[in-house]
């Protein structure tokens, strides 16, 4: 009788097991590609676009089975459910470590909402066409319609929100706190001026530095491709940045190896200028010179190209950026390229800041754009990103983005929701505060081996 209650118990403890381990697994599946798609060209870059061949072909979408998990259901018959998180699950933010001024991260003020805007702005952001009219017709139309259909694979914790809203922009400056990041590169457009789906923004550059420095974040300038940049209008507006908000305590300066402050300005297609263009600006004998003037910086070109290299260098340019969270979308964005880039750099004095991100997926925006999406396969796209960046020993790391929706590289909070039409992506078996968990996590590190290889780990000059 002992032996057999001894055998029944053997059995019920495997069975126990096999359930513990079949649940284990279905909880820990992963995409059955690779984290990195194939390299795919620059045809969504301007004038880049014109040079190479569309290499994006109709059949796309129905072949590639990259973003996996990572699309948007249609067409479900569903109540209209948004789950939002206990704030139990709010960091402690005495308890954090120190933020870290290497660390930056690109983020957007460009979202509207009808209580603070009068209407809807970026969330209802058009379907972009193809540049092939033969591919377009396959795809939907039109502009998405707020605030249940946004023009983002992921949906905010904080809804469709207004970047006007003070204490959104609160609570973004407490969530990149959270993550222990140091700067905050603010996407600008001069005074009156925009993108094509956006209002001016600049108005909101006072509230924005206030409640960083709140919170000891330090802001610089991520100077967008506007109409007619040029030399001439580059020296006006940097101009009118410094005078404007130099003076403020959260403003960004970086110190050099000399010893030197200076504020730091990431150019975002800077390849769209020319580099005799650049070089007025950019050389000490350039005509309009911004060198040993009270305007003088570190500016920062983004490189797409390898023969970009040589452009920035002609240009004037301080360092190199790469922008996309897209590994194998550029030559600059491939993490396999970071170490030479990081030679090129160290050998003509350039800083190198490569930069990672979560993920992306644009087809919300951009659907048939699907060979370039690449999953987040539950946070290890990015520290696989992160570590890459980490071997390179650079100066200072990116990150792409906070708040960039439309392209799905956001690490701001998300929430599942799905609607009658959508079910949209999220960061679930994990928190919506994953890839800020993440973050901090990294930047602590980073900090710590940054520390091993430079003499110059203090805080910024403000």
């Amino acid at each position: 009788m002992a032996k057999f209650r001894r055998r029944t118990c053997i059995i019920l403890l495997l069975f126990i097991l096999f359930i513990f381990s079949l649940m284990m697994g279905l909880k820990m599946l992963r995409p059955n590609k690779p984290t990195f798609g194939d390299p795919f060209g620059l045809d969504l870059l301007p004038e880049v676009r014109q040079r190479t061949p569309h290499l994006v072909k109709n059949g796309d979408s129905q072949k590639s089975d990259q973003i996996n998990s990572e699309t948007n259901i249609k067409n479900l018959k569903s109540v209209e459910i948004t789950v939002k998180p206990s704030k139990a699950s709010e960091p402690n933010l005495e308890e954090l470590p120190p933020l870290n001024y290497y660390l930056h991260i690109f983020y957007y003020s460009w979202y509207g909402n009808p209580q603070f805007d009068g209407k809807y702005i970026h969330w209802n952001h058009p379907i972009l066409k193809h540049w092939d009219p033969r591919i377009t017709k396959d795809y939907p139309q039109g502009k998405h319609n707020p605030p249940d259909d946004i023009g983002s694979s992921f949906y905010p914790e904080l809804g469709s929100y207004s970047s006007r809203d003070p204490s959104v922009i609160e609570t973004h400056m407490k969530q990149m706190y959270s993550a222990s990041i140091g700067v905050l590169a603010l996407s600008w457009y001069p005074p009156d001026s925009s993108d094509e789906n956006g209002v001016p923004t600049d108005d909101l550059v006072p509230t924005i530095l206030d409640k960083a420095h709140k919170y000891n974040l330090k802001v610089t300038f991520h100077i967008e491709p506007y109409k007619n940049r040029d030399d001439q209008s580059m020296y006006k507006n940097v101009k009118y940045i410094i005078d404007k908000y130099g003076n403020h305590p959260a403003f960004y300066r970086y110190k050099t190896k000399t010893g030197n402050a200076l504020p730091m300005f990431y150019v975002y297609d800077s390849y769209i200028t020319k580099p005799e263009q650049w070089a007025n600006l950019l050389t000490i004998s350039g005509s309009q010179s911004i060198r040993n003037s009270p305007y003088d910086g570190l500016f920062i070109a983004l490189l797409v190209e390898d023969k970009h290299k040589y452009d920035i260098l002609q240009s004037g340019f301080d360092g190199i950026y790469t922008y996309f969270a897209t590994n194998g979308f550029t030559y600059g964005s491939s993490y396999e390229n970071w170490a030479k880039l990081k030679l090129f750099c160290d050998h003509f004095k350039l800083i190198f800041i490569p930069s990672v991100g979560p993920g992306y997926i644009d087809t919300s925006i951009r659907p048939w754009n699907t060979r370039n999406t690449r999953n987040r396969v539950n946070g290890k796209y990015y520290e696989t990103a992160l570590s890459a960046a980490l071997q390179a020993h650079p100066s200072v790391i990116s990150i792409t983005s906070f708040n960039e929706w439309h392209e799905g590289s956001q690490i701001e909070k998300a929430v599942p929701k799905r609607t009658s039409n959508t079910v949209y992506l999220d960061y679930r078996p994990h928190k919506p505060s994953l890839y800020l968990e993440l973050t901090r996590k990294w930047s602590e590190k980073y900090s710590k081996e940054r520390a091993t290889y430079t003499l110059d780990h203090q805080p910024p000059a403000s």
